[in-house]
């Protein structure tokens, strides 16, 4: 097995074996990186270069559906305000990222980044200080970590 055939099954395996609130954060860390790639895409003289084009939508485009993802993941019911409130800030960050990519201004790819970091924060926060029972730290199979 090649290196980069044990690194893949790794990182499959860590998916596969991973709470649900570690995947979300893992879902957020995707997330950010992307954000963060697209941002130093656009950040100075790069800005006005066509060939940043493709890979700052690209990045911006993933980060979106790392979202929706975050988004579909939502239990309505179970979280009450919560998921309602992660509802409303996920749509928002949809909508500033698609002008983000429309205008290839990084200021708005900053501010969800800096918003995803703190929610990410958050989560860890969370997870860290929340006992779950073994049998409920199976993954749930509506999160697609690796698509």
């Amino acid at each position: 097995m090649g290196y980069n055939q044990a690194l893949s099954a790794y990182r499959e395996t860590r998916i596969r074996t991973a709470s649900q609130g570690t995947l979300i954060i893992m879902l957020y860390d995707e997330a950010i990186k992307r954000l963060g790639e697209a941002a130093a895409l656009l950040d100075g003289q790069t800005q006005n270069n066509p060939a940043t084009i493709e890979p700052v939508s690209n990045h911006i485009v993933k980060a979106q559906e790392i979202i929706t993802e975050l988004t579909a993941s939502l239990d309505m019911e179970a979280g009450g305000e919560i998921s309602r409130n992660l509802l409303s800030l996920y749509t928002y960050f949809n909508q500033q990222l698609l002008e983000a990519n429309f205008e290839k201004k990084p200021q708005k790819i900053e501010f969800v980044k800096s918003m995803m970091d703190q929610l990410r924060a958050a989560w860890v926060e969370v997870v860290n200080n929340t006992a779950v029972p073994a049998n409920l730290q199976a993954s749930p199979a509506g999160i697609n970590i690796a698509g």
